[in-house]
């Protein structure tokens, strides 16, 4: 008998490990969603003006809900809450021309293209949660 065969194996990961891969996960959508920023203008292809001129809105609108889900706030407000948290931020920055630090040019799209990126980012998140809860144990299962 092999030395590890007592050795419980259990591939399904503890709440602390589950919550750490989805901030994980988390960290790189947002890092996803600031490269998506970057590479818009290397964009060339069908609808490429309207890339250019909205991409980076609905690109920086989806990294911005991403960054506030993957901290320990932003986990415990769920997605809805953090949904609307990000979406008043972005719509701040662009109301606020930047919040009066950056320059910012204005657009009423740019409105909508921020929600299209908070709602992006939201299905995507609520799509990826969904996902792992398939992955947690069943409490009416005998192997809880």
């Amino acid at each position: 008998m092999s030395p590890h065969a007592a050795e419980p194996s259990n591939p399904i990961p503890t709440g602390r490990a589950r919550a750490d891969r989805r901030r994980v996960g988390r960290v790189a959508l947002a890092l996803l969603g600031a490269v998506g920023l970057v590479l818009k203008r290397h964009y060339s292809g069908p609808f490429q003006a309207t890339v250019w001129s909205y991409g980076g809105n609905v690109a920086v609108s989806f990294a911005v809900y991403f960054m506030l889900a993957a901290t320990p706030f932003g986990a415990r407000l769920g997605g809805m809450v953090t949904a609307g948290t990000a979406l008043l931020a972005v719509e701040a920055f662009e109301l606020t021309d930047g919040f009066g630090l950056m320059r910012n040019v204005y657009e009423r799209l740019d409105l909508v293209a921020n929600g299209v990126g908070v709602a992006l980012a939201w299905v995507t998140d609520a799509a990826l949660r969904a996902g792992t809860a398939g992955n947690r144990p069943r409490h009416d299962s005998p192997a809880s």
